[in-house]
């Protein structure tokens, strides 16, 4: 391990983890001076850190923190990043509100105190250039890298104890311009533009113009396969596992995943299931549960209460395994699925993970593993360990965003989401069965729709930022703006206010 020190703009010292002094070039840059020590050490992780920050730096904490090649952490005692609120403007990740409180994962890095492998260093930021501002050097590495594959991370334990708020620098309204001009679609910084006019009352044109000199670092062709990953951390331990379905009106299908969980090379030990019929005199038609023999324990539970929260909930109170298969009544999958989980959790050191989920004939587009922005209830693996204060948001039953909420629970407990595209689900997307009923929203008697759904909304003003509601609720505008004439237009913003008004009205109820 390489530990870089740096104070004002320039590094003051560099050591290793035995304390030897190592000499470097002191005109250069930070971002220079670790692209150095990258190459001189390129089996090494290489620690930066804040002078101010020497005496709280875990070093000791540091192995275990770190525990693959494919990482980036850092942290940042202040509570905004250095990009500051603006960034919410342009993007609508889980990964900007970062919660300080525990490991987050999130691409805002901080020259505070962070770590990177020499390997991920080399080949990432070998395409970008070693700028004099570090803060920003080090948030370009991370977002270039992220999309493809390296996991980056928010993490309060690289300090021992807190530290001033006012050691690292903020952005001001050019380094923001400049950095969703390098690393987002164009049309990011008109939206930005758009969006500190409309809200903030603030007409940065000259920002703007500035960011139009830069070159975009999105399409940068990397492969980070060379860096091999073998996580240091113990999640599996007796390899057991339940599987939770709730499903409603579709036995055939049911029988059918059943059955593929049979086949299985590593079987589960317990298969919970959940039938909702809402019909008061109805009864269980799941009949095969009970007349055929399978090779785990079937938990069955009936209930007259409809609705994919609460049976989730009451399978999630019935888990005895290690870790919990969320799956759904309409997939299918090969016999190889439990056994490759197992084996990639433990490569990556994982606790969530989520697979790809594709329907008939649908192209897969994503192939990198990386930390994924959605969580979906049907398709992914939890440690049961993780859900002890996690559950499925009953205020969102018979809507939409539980599955958001879900994840968003899971990242503020301090577990990540990884995706993993080699592990594969089919969903078929089976016809509802016919007993499902319509069931009434407490705004369905208002005389006009509340627009986004107030489950939508309700989700925003838990989990995101301020700015990114207002971003949603531009782009939304000029979705829904292109349907319209030019002739409606003041009819048009007249309403859309009020359908948005009226969605925060029932949210806050919700």
């Amino acid at each position: 391990m390489i530990v870089v020190y740096h104070q004002n703009n320039l590094v003051t010292k560099v050591i290793s983890v035995h304390n030897e002094l190592i000499i470097f070039d002191l005109h250069s840059s930070i971002a220079e001076v670790l692209m150095v020590l990258a190459h001189q050490f390129p089996e090494k992780p290489i620690v930066w850190c804040h002078q101010l920050l020497e005496d709280s730096l875990n070093i000791d904490g540091i192995a275990t923190l770190f525990h693959h090649d494919k990482m980036m952490l850092s942290y940042r005692v202040s509570p905004t990043s250095f990009l500051g609120t603006g960034i919410g403007f342009v993007e609508e990740s889980p990964f900007i509100k970062v919660n300080k409180k525990c490991t987050y994962p999130t691409w805002l890095m901080s020259s505070e105190v962070g770590v990177i492998h020499a390997s991920a260093l080399k080949l990432i930021g070998g395409t970008i250039k070693a700028d004099s501002n570090f803060d920003y050097f080090l948030n370009s590495v991370s977002k270039v890298g992220m999309i493809l594959g390296l996991l980056c991370y928010s993490e309060p334990q690289l300090l021992l104890k807190n530290a001033p708020n006012s050691i690292s620098p903020k952005a001001n309204l050019f380094i923001l311009f400049r950095f969703v001009k390098q690393h987002y679609k164009k049309r990011w910084i008109v939206l930005l533009f758009l969006n500190l006019l409309i809200f903030e009352k603030r007409f940065p044109i000259f920002p703007f113009l500035y960011s139009l000199f830069f070159k975009n670092r999105k399409k940068t062709v990397l492969n980070l396969d060379a860096i091999s990953v073998q996580s240091t951390l113990t999640v599996v331990d007796k390899k057991t596992i339940d599987v939770i379905i709730p499903t409603i009106g579709r036995k055939k299908y049911l029988h059918a995943v059943l059955q593929d969980l049979a086949q299985q090379t590593h079987l589960p030990v317990n298969v919970i299931i959940v039938e909702q019929n809402s019909l008061p005199d109805s009864v269980s038609e799941l009949d095969f549960l009970t007349n055929q023999t399978w090779p785990f324990n079937v938990k069955h539970t009936f209930t007259h209460q409809a609705g994919a929260c609460n049976a989730r909930n009451l399978a999630l109170s019935q888990i005895e395994s290690e870790w919990v298969f969320l799956n759904d009544d309409d997939n299918r999958f090969d016999e190889k699925l439990l056994e490759t989980f197992l084996n990639k959790i433990q490569q990556f050191g994982a606790s969530v993970i989520t697979t790809a989920y594709l329907q008939q004939n649908e192209p897969q587009r994503y192939s990198i593993t990386n930390q994924s922005g959605i969580f979906g209830s049907g398709n992914s693996f939890v440690k049961a360990s993780c859900l002890s204060t996690v559950s499925f948001d009953m205020a969102l039953e018979f809507g939409y965003g539980e599955d958001i909420d879900f994840g968003m629970q899971l990242r503020n407990s301090g577990f990540d989401i990884i995706y993993f595209p080699e592990i594969r689900i089919l969903h078929l997307k089976a016809p509802m069965g016919g007993f499902r009923i319509k069931v009434k929203q407490l705004w369905d008697t208002e005389k006009m729709p509340p627009k986004p759904s107030p489950t939508i909304m309700y989700v925003f003003l838990k989990h995101y930022t301020e700015q990114q509601l207002l971003c949603y609720k531009l782009v939304s505008f000029f979705k829904l703006l292109k349907k319209e004439s030019v002739l409606n237009y003041l009819v048009f913003l007249n309403q859309f206010e009020k359908k948005w008004n009226l969605s925060h009205y029932w949210a806050n109820k919700l």
